[in-house]
């Protein structure tokens, strides 16, 4: 059943601070109504149940029911599963998608008890409200009621435990799940596909057999494909080919690995097809306090510089450090530092001052704090500024935040994306522009170079616009070259080992809801023991940033991305969810180890199905996307790289309304589906209307050969009729009677007598099958005597050119010409050119 809301009204208005307190206390506990709640349960679930919302393999571990979802004050159940924590409206059973979190995206969890002070209108014996709050990964913060005097918070808090915290990295999701049908080649082909795309080669398709046996050393006129890491001796964290100078031997290559921190060397990460210009990237080098030098790295890097054959001199070098300078020469302290320009040859060093994974994580959870407190779902469970306070975000915009862009600036989240983009930027133009070389590096190379390197490639390279480009970027900046992810996102590693922080300590607050307590996770911080410190904390969306970077560059080019914001929505959501496999470990060694592309689903398989289903109707397709408007480098101005938060993904929790897709895009979207529509329609008309036309056709050539048999048959009638004319007139004139039977096509003539017949002549001429018309002619004679030869009393009877004296005027013409030609009758001319004329046509009786 559903909970009737409250109205807070009266607790924004109160003058009291104290009177607010304890008014928001009441409607708060008002507004949960736990009476209403009927046979609240939990329990372990040890047999099957069947739930339509479950995923293959999933499995119901614990469910619990008359559970509140404080945010909107709906109650339902609350089930725990090996893969999700799903939160179900009571009754229909529908799925809340505030309260649906995978477990492996939740950041932590605690109990909380609050404690109630009792009103003049209430009794002294007041329950506390035993809650479960829970923060994700994904910008939400969702608090869960409880019935008091009851084990469901126990159950449901024991049941996340154990299911968040596999022992193994087998233990996951994935593992349970299999490939299925989401199964896909082995990264590594992809890996060396892109890297002949890059050196022109990409008429070449990669293979395992390939990669087996060795064969991918392929090289073009600068650069070359490099197999001293093929099983990852060099360096673990590497992938197991590198593109490095064509002029520097494997053996150099294993050299200058020793001068970089965790033999992270200079390798190359995009090359420019024209100018020949290189986009590298590597780890910090390790020049401690004297400044040590390594003349092979300083080899390596100056190759990097390579002209092309016909170009004349040595480009310039930019080594870009993403670092503050206090805090490279501080790790100078530690062994580590950055390079001098003195050392490296036609070079210039620039500091970017991008902070730490420390403060991004910091960061982020200050501004999902800021969006949880001016939300309309609010987790406190009381009216936010947006709920009553007559202003919206605006779509994400900040001109329109005035009351709170103060605290929205605290957070510092949206100064470190505006950081990485106009370094981003900086590096795209010094190798679109100047055609020089730029070398990236951090601390251990692997968070914020990746940020900058793979922002840049998305930048320079169009073709990582598109998916195709875009997953094969990912894959090799992100995956191949070692970005943690088991330990950014918090995930098993290969060895067990993990570094999540799951449980904070049990807050109590007296007095009402509104003294936020559940805010005070970032300050109890501070308290925990040291496995949640900076030293052993190194959880930090480093990713997550770097996306929300990428939805920046679509907000200011909407016409440059094949994709649009609900792709990179999708794709993070599925990366915290750890559904799929490709995310997993630190490395590409630990991924082959594990076998995670044989064991797990594939993530980039998943989502071209999802578009599969729709078409280019699909919310990841870009409406507005043209290929050839901006199909070249994107070097946005330092003016236009104004951040702004990113209400698809950072709102949709704490604003839906503002999270929707803006009014143009919606509409431009639903346009191509009804375009899509009619488009259907039509080829299903065209279709129709071809079938018709062919049916035409044919019933037209029909009617046009029964126009040409209906012709020939009035023909045939005609000479027919007028054949049939002339026999009745040449038997009309013996003064017989003429009938016609037109079914057997026989003629029959009879003479009429008035007296008895003496005698009766016979005469029948029948044709063969095909034959025009059969007669048949029968006459009897008059009662006079009849001549004793049967010819001469046929000539006498029929032929109109006897003589008076009984004798024929042609004696030598055959009777049947002269029937033919005189009386009219068509008769069968063969069988009367076989017969002489003597002999017998009429037979007497």
């Amino acid at each position: 059943m559903s909970v009737r809301k409250p109205n807070r009204t009266a607790s924004l208005r109160s003058p009291s601070p104290e009177a607010e307190r304890m008014e928001g206390s009441g409607v708060w506990e008002e507004s949960l109504d736990w009476l209403k709640l009927e046979h609240p349960v939990s329990r372990s679930v040890s047999h099957h149940v069947n739930y339509n919302c479950l995923l293959e393999a999933e499995r119901v571990m614990v469910e619990g029911r008359g559970v509140v979802l404080v945010n909107t004050d709906e109650a339902g159940t609350l089930i725990v599963t090996n893969f999700r924590l799903i939160f179900m409206s009571e009754g229909t059973e529908n799925i809340i998608s505030l309260g649906t979190i995978p477990l492996a995206t939740i950041e932590r969890f605690n109990k909380v008890v609050v404690k109630n002070q009792p009103t003049p209108r209430q009794s002294d014996k007041i329950p506390s409200r035993r809650l479960l709050q829970v923060i994700g990964k994904d910008m939400r913060i969702i608090v869960f009621g409880f019935r008091p005097k009851t084990k469901q918070r126990r159950i449901i808090f024991d049941a996340l435990l154990r299911s968040m915290k596999p022992l193994r990295l087998w233990d996951l999701y994935a593992f349970s799940c299999g490939a299925s049908k989401f199964s896909n080649d082995n990264p590594k082909v992809r890996l060396l596909n892109e890297y002949f795309r890059l050196l022109g080669k990409g008429h070449l398709n990669a293979s395992m057999d390939m990669i087996e046996d060795g064969s991918y050393e392929l090289s073009n006129e600068l650069w070359r494909i490099s197999t001293v890491n093929c099983n990852y001796t060099m360096c673990q964290s590497y992938p197991f080919a590198l593109v490095v100078p064509k002029s520097i031997s494997d053996e150099e290559i294993l050299q200058a690995s020793n001068f970089r921190a965790r033999c992270r060397l200079p390798v190359v990460s995009w090359c420019h097809p024209g100018t020949g210009a290189v986009l590298a990237r590597s780890s910090q080098p390790l020049v401690g306090i004297i400044t040590t030098r390594s003349n092979t790295d300083e080899k390596l890097v100056a190759a990097l510089c390579s002209q092309l054959g016909s170009a004349k001199g040595r480009r310039k070098l930019y080594i870009a450090d993403a670092r503050p300078r206090r805090n490279a020469i501080a790790n100078g302290a530690m062994g580590g530092g950055s390079e001098s320009s003195s050392n490296y040859f036609q070079s210039e060093v620039v500091f970017f001052g991008i902070d730490n994974i420390h403060a991004m994580r910091e960061s982020l959870s200050r501004l999902r704090e800021y969006l949880d407190t001016h939300g309309t779902t609010s987790s406190d469970g009381m009216s936010s500024f947006l709920r009553h306070g007559g202003w919206t975000w605006g779509g994400g915009n900040l001109s329109s935040m005035s009351a709170s862009v103060s605290s929205l600036g605290d957070t510092g989240w949206l100064i470190h994306v505006q950081n990485i983009l106009a370094g981003s930027a900086w590096i795209a133009a010094r190798v679109a522009l100047e055609s020089a070389s730029v070398l990236v590096h951090c601390s251990d190379g692997w968070d914020r170079t990746t940020q900058l390197v793979s922002l840049a490639n998305l930048l320079l390279d169009p073709y990582y616009r598109t998916f195709t480009g875009f997953q094969a970027l990912i894959e090799k900046d992100w995956l191949a070259f070692g970005h943690p992810f088991a330990d950014r996102v918090g995930m098993p590693t290969v060895s067990g080992s993990g570094n999540m922080a799951f449980e904070l300590p049990r807050q109590s607050s007296v007095g009402s809801y509104s003294s936020s307590p559940l805010r005070q996770s970032s300050a109890s911080l501070a308290s925990q023991p040291p496995s949640s410190s900076h030293a052993q904390n190194n959880c930090s969306p480093i990713f997550l940033q770097w996306v929300d970077c990428v939805s920046q560059l679509i907000r200011m080019y909407p016409f440059a991305f094949e994709f649009g914001p609900a792709f990179l929505v999708d794709l993070l959501d599925c990366v915290l969810s750890c559904r799929f496999g490709n995310f997993f470990c630190n490395s590409e060694k630990e991924r082959q180890q594990v076998g995670v592309s044989e064991e797990c689903g594939c993530l980039w398989t998943y989502l071209a199905d999802l578009r599969y289903s729709e078409g280019r109707s699909h919310s990841h397709y870009n409406p507005f996307y043209d290929a050839q408007k901006h199909n070249c480098p994107l070097l946005p101005p330092a003016a236009a790289l104004a951040p702004t938060l990113w209400p698809q993904f950072q709102l949709r929790w704490a604003c839906p309304s503002e999270a929707q897709s803006g009014e143009l895009e919606s509409l431009c979207r639903n346009m191509s589906i009804k375009f899509s529509e009619q488009q259907k329609a039509k080829e299903v008309a065209e279709r129709k209307a071809r079938e018709v036309t062919v049916a035409m056709e044919s019933l037209t050539a029909e009617l046009k050969n029964e126009k040409q048999k209906s012709s020939s048959a009035m023909t045939l009638a005609k000479k027919t009729s007028k054949e049939n004319a002339a026999i009745k007139r040449a038997i009309q004139s013996l003064g017989c009677k003429v009938h016609f039977a037109t079914s057997d096509g026989t003629l029959g003539v009879e003479h009429n007598v008035t007296e008895t017949p003496e005698r009766r002549l016979c005469s029948s001429v029948q044709h063969d099958e095909k034959s025009d018309l059969s007669v048949s002619i029968t006459v009897v004679a008059e009662n006079h005597a009849v001549s004793n030869n049967p010819v001469g009393g046929v000539c006498e009877s029929l032929c109109p050119l006897r003589t008076k004296e009984g004798g024929c005027r042609w004696p030598d013409a055959g009777c049947a010409q002269l029937g033919s030609q005189f009386v009219g009758v068509k008769a069968n001319y063969d069988a009367f050119d076989r017969l002489s004329i003597y002999d017998s046509y009429f037979e007497t009786e």
